[in-house]
């Protein structure tokens, strides 16, 4: 009876099926085969490398605060944004003069381009005609146009800046969805026991969250991991490794040194951080776990 279910489910399932395949499966197997392959500057497979190109990307000794500069930049941005999201979120669960307008203007910049709204931040910084830095010149804070963007740590800071500033709507939008789907009579229950405003959302409101933090944690998750605009835009011009990440990195492989091959397992490398990290969230966190009622 099951495979006679299953045999049943495929006219229906098939489709996305393909489609999963056509746009997950076979380009994640594309690059692992690529990164095992010799490939010259210019892309010609030259033959099979086995494990060469791993070998040769451990060789790369600045690889170690690389990997160290992307856990940092992923934590910061997931966790700055889901701070300040469930702040946003809640303030937007209030019924206020003029809350719809607030809310479509929360959208912003979601729906502008990462790369201009990358570019403008990248600008508005520049020490020799950036508009913040004629500010901050402006009001005594500073005595001339400080290089925001092209010092290592400034720019690394700055890029977390401009990540956390583009996920937000998202973040926020999701976890109001969870808001707005619990009943009020949870809360209104919490206040008749007498319960103060922070232990409500602490012990009855943050858990209910709990599924729509998990969507939009492991979301944020893939987002900084392929936030190529913003880290090429912002650091990725810098010269050395001192403000790169495993993906700005990638691109500095083809770029400077020609490596597709190197560049390919630094990939695989990636894709396999991305694997882990959301695998030790989920295990840890336990998003799916059931709220004790």
């Amino acid at each position: 009876m099951r495979r006679k279910g299953t045999l049943a489910a495929i006219p229906w399932i098939g489709p996305a099926l393909v489609l999963i395949a056509a746009i997950v499966a076979f380009p994640a197997g594309y690059m692992v085969w690529t990164s095992t392959r010799d490939l010259s500057q210019y892309g010609q497979d030259r033959g099979p490398a086995g494990l060469e190109n791993f070998r040769e990307l451990f060789r790369i000794s600045e690889l170690g605060s690389v990997l160290a500069h992307t856990v940092i930049w992923v934590v910061a941005v997931v966790l700055i944004t889901l701070v300040l999201s469930a702040g946003l979120a809640q303030f937007l669960a209030k019924d206020f003069p003029g809350r719809t307008a607030v809310r479509m203007a929360v959208l912003v910049p979601w729906a502008a381009s990462v790369v201009m709204t990358t570019t403008i931040f990248y600008y508005m910084l520049d020490p020799d005609v950036g508009i913040a830095n004629r500010f901050l010149v402006d009001i005594g804070l500073l005595d001339r146009g400080f290089g925001f963007t092209k010092q290592p740590t400034p720019a690394f800071l700055v890029a977390i800046g401009v990540a956390v500033f583009v996920s937000i709507p998202f973040t926020t939008y999701t976890i109001l969805a969870g808001l707005q789907s619990i009943p009020a009579e949870i809360g209104e229950a919490g206040r008749v026991d007498g319960a103060s405003a922070w232990q409500r959302y602490r012990f009855l409101t943050l858990p209910q969250l709990r599924p729509a933090i998990a969507v939009a944690t492991i979301i944020n998750i893939i987002n900084s991991f392929n936030s190529l605009p913003i880290l090429q835009v912002i650091t990725g011009s810098i010269a050395g490794f001192e403000a790169d990440t495993t993906t700005t990195l990638m691109f500095k492989l083809i770029r400077q040194n020609q490596a597709i091959d190197t560049a390919a397992a630094m990939s695989v490398l990636n894709f396999v951080l991305i694997i882990v990290i959301i695998a030790i969230y989920v295990k840890v966190i336990r998003p799916t776990q059931e709220v004790d009622g």
